[in-house]
């Protein structure tokens, strides 16, 4: 059999469906794995290269001092850049003054949508260390938690779809590509859960993790919210195969910065078959992302080095000055009155004026722009008053 006539055989098929007066080519892929299956000869350098990566990127995890506060950071990270990518316009800062109820700078169901996201992922990571499964039933309370306020509210959440959807255009017949008509989203979304609990030795779990995002984003089975739970899919199974403990890779900023290439590639296995070229982008990017990401948390974490250094040596004003730092490491963005009632320091003493520097939302975790990032000083005069800090710029 030719190479052309393999590729034929991982082709999917196209069902003529009726939209309003519309004919429409819906296409159903066929079940994973592929078949004939993929020929990892020539990613397994690209493999090997991503694998080490990856480990390196979850050793250096386990030895940072405070692993929480680099997962606080990289999640909500996460969470703005995988909503821009869906068109929200919120950014870290928008997303840290919500969550301290102070006003954002955007409309609030965008950044509503970034906060859902957050849980998501936290209720997510709980029930795999729960011990419950990368299963249908988790994906469906994933879904419902990420559009359970906000933009998307009424796309049935929690529900696969009822009814036709598609991507571009204005409607089906339009569309730059169909999904599966309703009827069958079931049918796909359980052949899809019968791979992902399925033990193959041949596939290493990033292969897996490549092919579960594709086929994912193939089936669509939401009306809404598809692509954040694709994205985030990659990193639930990474974390529930024990090759990371914690949930510290994520490929939005990739995907957003090759956005033509991922859709592209998306297509190209849906018309011609080829995974092996996405697979090899996809790899790229888990690579690139876990160098990325592990050089950002040794930045992070020689910076708060290098500033309580500066603190311990104020002299006697150190210890006081030291828990009002270790405040804003967990929250970058407070109220005065807020940091008296958590820090008992601030709200014993009648004044205090103490000089921090801390990064500002733009050192982002994982990019190479994190490097060049600036820092801000804010000059807190706290007082039982109560008053705003004077100047933040």
């Amino acid at each position: 059999m030719s190479g052309q006539d393999e590729q034929n055989l991982r082709l999917g098929r196209y069902i003529v469906t009726t939209y309003g007066e519309e004919a429409v080519r819906a296409f159903v892929p066929p079940p994973l794995p592929p078949a004939p299956p993929v020929r990892l000869e020539s990613m397994q350098l690209l493999l090997e290269q991503a694998n080490q990566a990856l480990g390196r990127l979850d050793g250096l995890a386990s030895v940072l001092p405070d692993l929480s506060l680099f997962i606080y950071a990289y999640v909500r990270k996460e969470a703005v850049l995988s909503s821009q990518i869906e068109g929200t316009q919120s950014s870290l800062s928008d997303l840290m003054l919500f969550e301290n109820d102070e006003a954002p700078g955007v409309p609030l169901h965008d950044v509503q949508e970034v906060s859902n996201y957050v849980a998501a992922i936290n209720h997510g990571l709980a029930r795999l260390r729960g011990g419950f499964p990368l299963s249908l039933r988790l994906i469906r309370e994933l879904h419902e938690i990420l559009l359970a306020q906000g933009r998307g509210s009424d796309k049935l959440p929690g529900e696969f779809r009822q009814s036709q959807n598609w991507i571009g255009g204005t409607r089906p017949g339009t569309a730059a590509f169909v999904p599966p008509p309703p009827d069958l989203v079931s049918e796909c979304m359980n052949a899809l859960e019968l791979f992902l609990h399925e033990e193959r030795q041949d596939l290493p779990v990033l292969i897996r993790a490549g092919l579960v995002h594709v086929q994912f984003e193939s089936i669509h089975p939401f009306l809404d919210g598809n692509g954040r739970l694709g994205r985030l899919l990659i990193t639930f199974l990474l974390c529930a195969a024990g090759v990371l403990r914690e949930p510290i890779l994520y490929l939005s900023l990739y995907f957003k910065q090759h956005r033509s290439a991922y859709y592209d590639l998306l297509d190209r296995v849906r018309t011609k078959g080829d995974w092996e070229t996405w697979l090899d982008f996809f790899l790229t990017g888990v690579r690139d992302t876990s160098e990325q990401a592990a050089t950002a948390a040794r930045r992070i974490l020689a910076l708060f080095q290098e500033h309580q250094r500066q603190i311990e040596a104020l002299g006697r004003p150190a210890a006081s000055v030291l828990r009002v730092f270790e405040h804003l490491r967990r929250s970058p963005i407070v109220s005065i009155p807020g940091a008296a009632g958590k820090i008992p320091t601030v709200a014993e003493k009648r004044t205090a004026r103490t000089n921090l520097f801390y990064p500002s939302d733009s050192v982002d975790c994982g990019t190479e722009a994190g490097a060049r990032a600036p820092q801000w000083k804010a000059t807190w005069r706290a007082n039982t008053r109560g008053r705003a800090p004077v100047t933040r710029g």
